[in-house]
Formats: structure tokens, sequence, C-alpha cells
């Protein structure tokens, strides 16, 4: 059985993903991006939660540390579920296809294995856009020594929900119309909304800074 990648060092992590391996790939990588957010987003409230300073931000912090906590640890599973999805996808293309019911089934196949594909950085997209709704508070209300680490979180988060979104479209390409109906209609209005909060999040850091 693989190792998860979340139990590698940075440096195994990157070596892997520098192979020619398919996995882990963008997926994996925005997911890992995102847990990255997730902790820089965690770090700068426990800054603000531990400074009489920033009192006045203090329940803001204590309500995104804990959303935090929770993104960053559906992150690190995500990481691996990607990267097991495509494994599955590519299972599944190397089913036998010596008649019709092989073909027939063979195709299903394919295309729930895709599914599932694309469900996977879809979640990834979604929770990286909720942390993005969340950082112009810490921008607003958060210890300001640390505001280029919540810009950091930001540009993280941003490339997570966007690169997570390149893997659902090129997933949903492959699928019939019929399939991910949802997905479909959502993941236009996602990536809106995080070119829309990685602007707001990187000019309230630098008018701080």
């Amino acid at each position: 059985m693989r190792k998860s990648w979340n139990d590698m060092t940075i440096r195994e992590f990157q070596t892997s993903l520098a192979s020619s391996s398919p996995t882990p790939g963008g997926g994996t990588a925005a997911a890992i991006a995102l847990g990255q957010a997730s902790a820089l987003a965690m770090m700068v409230c426990k800054l603000t939660l531990n400074n009489e300073k920033w009192k006045s931000g203090w329940e803001k912090a204590e309500q995104i540390h804990s959303i935090a906590t929770v993104t960053m640890e559906r992150a690190f599973e995500l990481a691996d579920e990607d990267s097991d999805a495509f494994d599955g996808v590519m299972r599944s293309f190397k089913l036998p296809k010596n008649n019709e019911s092989q073909i027939v089934k063979r195709r299903d196949e394919i295309r729930l294995a895709t599914l599932k594909a694309t469900e996977i950085p879809y979640e990834t997209a979604t929770l990286a856009l909720e942390l993005l709704e969340h950082l112009p508070e810490i921008v607003a209300s958060g210890n300001k020594n640390a505001v280029s680490d919540v810009g950091v979180s930001g540009l993280l988060a941003s490339a997570a929900c966007k690169g997570a979104i390149f893997n659902v479209q090129i997933n949903l390409e492959s699928l019939p119309k019929e399939y991910a109906v949802n997905i479909r209609k959502q993941y236009p209005m996602i990536m809106i909304r995080c070119k829309e909060l990685s602007r707001l999040i990187m000019e309230s850091v630098r008018d701080i800074m």
C-alpha cells in the first residue's frame, strides 16, 4: 500500500511530485497547498489570541481558528484521496474490452472513476474558497504584525482553489453532460468569487503593510 503523502517529509513529497509518475499530481498539490494555507491562518489566529493588544479580534480569531483546523485536517485526507481517485481512473482504463459486455462495463467504470476524480478536487476548491472568505476578517481584526502571513495564506488558498478547479474542468470534459450537473453549475461561480477574494485580501494586506 502506498505511503500517505502526509507521512512523507517535504523533500520526499516533492521528489514524488517531480517524478514521472502521474500521482501525486496537481490535485494532490492543490490539497497540500490548502493545508498550508489553513496552517498559516491558524498561526495568525494564535498570535492574535496570545496578545492583549488584539483583544478586539479574539472572537473572530477563535472562530476562524476552529474552521481552519477542520480544513487543514480535511486537506490532509484530500491529498491522498485525490491520488487514489486518479489511480482508480487509470485502473478502469486497463479493464478488458474483448466483447460488448466488457466494453460497456469498462465505459461505466471509467465514468464512475472519473466522477470520483472530479468530486474530490471540487471539495478542495470549495474548502479553499471558504477559507478565503474568512481571511479578510483576520486582516481586519488580527495581529497586524503577522499580516504578511495572512497574505501568503491567501495566495496559497487561491492557488489551491484555482488548481483544484483545473482538475475539475479537465475531468468534466470527459464525462457526459448528465454527470456532475451541480458541479458544472457551481464551479464557474467559485472561480469568480476566488478571484474577487484574492484581490481583496492582497489589497487589504498591502494597505496595512
